[in-house]
C-alpha cells in the first residue's frame, strides 16, 4: 500500500536509521582507502575507484530511500528484505580494498546486487499490491528495468579489460535511466519532506568522516612534537571546514524544491557529488595530516588539493542543488567565487587554514543575506 505525499509529520524509521548507519561502513572504507592511495601519490590511480565504489554506495541507499518514502509498510516481509540489503551493503565495504588495490570489483558487484535484487522483490511486492493500476505498472517497470541491469553487472565481470570501461558508463547510464523509465507511466508517492530529510541525514552521515579525520589530526597533535603547529593549524582548519559544509547544505530547507519528479530526479542524482565530495574532504584531510608528519609521498601543493579539490565541488554542488534556487543577487555569484579561491589556496603555505577562512567567510556572507531576506517581514 502506498503512503501518501503529503502525510502530516513523517519522519524517518528506526529501520532507515540503521540502514544509514551500516551503509556508514561503506563510506568509511571507500574514503580511507581514497586516503591510502592518495598519500601514496596514487591519485589518477585512486580516483577511477573512489567514484565507482561511491556510486554503487549512493545509488543502493538513493533507490531504497525513495522506495521507502512511498512504500515504507514496516511489516515483517519488508523489514527482511531491507536487512538483506544491509548485508550487500557490508559485503560491498568488504570488496572497497580489491577495488582500490588490484581493480577487482568481483565482490563488490556480488554486494550490490545482492541490494538491487532486494530491491526487485520490492518492487514486484508493488507491482502486486498497489490499489492504482498505474503504479503496479511502475513497479513492474523497476523490477524488470533492475533485473536486466543486474544480469549487465555480472556479465560485465567478464568482459576483457578494454571493455571494462565502456561496460561500466552503459550500465551506469542503465541505471540512471531505470527511474526516469519507470515513472513515466505513474509517478510514486514519494514524501518531499521525507526524502529532504532522508538526504540531510545522509549528508551528516558522510561529513562524519570528515569529522573523524578532524579528530584524528588533533590526535596527532596532541602526541606530535616536532610539527605541532602544523597538525594543529589541520586540525583547526578541519574542524572549521566541516563546520562550515554543514552550515552551507542545511542553510536553507530543501523540501520546498522539490516540486516535481523532473526536479526531484535532478536534485537527487546531484546529490552524488555531495556525498562523494564530503566523504572525500574527509579523505584530504587525512592525507594533509599525513603531510605534516612527513609520512605522505607527495608535495605540499597536491596534499593541499587533496582537501580543496572536494570542498570546491561540494561547494559547486551545493550552490546547483540548494543555493540557487533560492537565493538571489550577490550571494548566487558568492558560492562559484569561493570555489575558485578555495582551488586557489593549495599554492598558499598553508592551503588547510585558508580553505578554512574562505568557506567561513562564504557562510558570513549567507548569514547576513538571510538576516536582510528576512528583515522586511520582521519589519512589516
Amino acid at each position: 500500500m502506498a503512503r501518501q505525499p503529503h502525510e502530516p509529520h513523517r519522519a524517518s524509521t528506526p529501520l532507515e536509521l540503521f540502514f544509514d548507519l551500516c551503509f556508514v561502513v561503506a563510506v568509511a572504507q571507500a574514503a580511507g582507502e581514497l586516503h591510502h592511495e592518495v598519500a601514496e601519490d596514487h591519485v589518477w590511480h585512486a580516483m577511477p575507484s573512489y567514484l565507482m565504489v561511491f556510486f554503487a554506495i549512493w545509488w543502493a541507499w538513493m533507490n531504497f530511500t525513495w522506495f521507502a518514502s512511498a512504500y515504507d509498510t514496516d511489516d515483517d516481509v519488508y523489514r527482511l528484505t531491507t536487512l538483506v540489503q544491509v548485508a550487500g551493503a557490508l559485503v560491498l565495504a568488504a570488496g572497497v580494498p580489491r577495488a582500490f588495490i588490484d581493480a577487482d570489483f568481483t565482490i563488490i558487484t556480488i554486494g550490490y546486487v545482492i541490494m538491487r535484487l532486494a530491491m526487485v522483490a520490492q518492487w514486484l511486492r508493488v507491482a502486486r499490491t498497489d490499489v492504482e493500476p498505474g503504479r503496479r505498472a511502475c513497479g513492474r517497470r523497476y523490477a524488470i528495468g533492475i533485473t536486466l541491469v543486474q544480469v549487465g553487472w555480472v556479465l560485465r565481470l567478464m568482459l576483457p579489460d578494454e571493455l571494462l570501461v565502456p561496460g561500466l558508463v552503459l550500465l551506469v547510464l542503465a541505471e540512471l535511466a531505470v527511474p526516469i523509465w519507470a515513472e513515466r507511466v505513474a509517478e510514486t508517492t514519494w514524501h518531499p519532506e521525507h526524502i529532504a530529510e532522508r538526504y540531510g541525514l545522509f549528508t551528516i552521515i558522510v561529513l562524519g568522516e570528515s569529522v573523524l579525520a578532524a579528530s584524528i589530526a588533533v590526535q596527532s597533535a596532541v602526541d606530535a612534537h616536532e610539527e605541532l603547529a602544523g597538525l594543529l593549524w589541520v586540525a583547526g582548519g578541519g574542524v572549521v571546514i566541516v563546520f562550515a559544509m554543514w552550515w552551507l547544505y542545511f542553510d536553507r530547507p530543501a523540501s520546498g524544491l522539490l516540486t516535481s519528479m523532473r526536479v526531484a530526479l535532478r536534485w537527487g542524482y546531484g546529490h552524488y557529488l555531495i556525498f562523494a565530495s564530503a566523504a572525500a574532504v574527509g579523505a584530504g584531510l587525512a592525507v594533509a595530516v599525513d603531510y605534516e608528519t612527513h609520512k605522505a609521498h607527495l608535495g605540499g601543493v597536491a596534499a593541499g588539493y587533496a582537501v580543496a579539490v572536494p570542498v570546491a565541488v561540494y561547494l559547486a554542488s551545493v550552490w546547483f542543488l540548494h543555493a540557487r534556487p533560492h537565493q538571489h543577487g550577490l550571494i548566487v555569484a558568492a558560492y562559484p567565487v569561493t570555489a575558485v579561491l578555495v582551488l586557489l589556496a593549495p599554492l598558499t603555505p598553508a592551503p588547510v587554514p585558508v580553505v578554512a577562512v574562505v568557506v567561513a567567510a562564504l557562510v558570513a556572507v549567507t548569514v547576513a543575506a538571510g538576516h536582510r531576506e528576512r528583515r522586511p517581514v520582521e519589519a512589516g
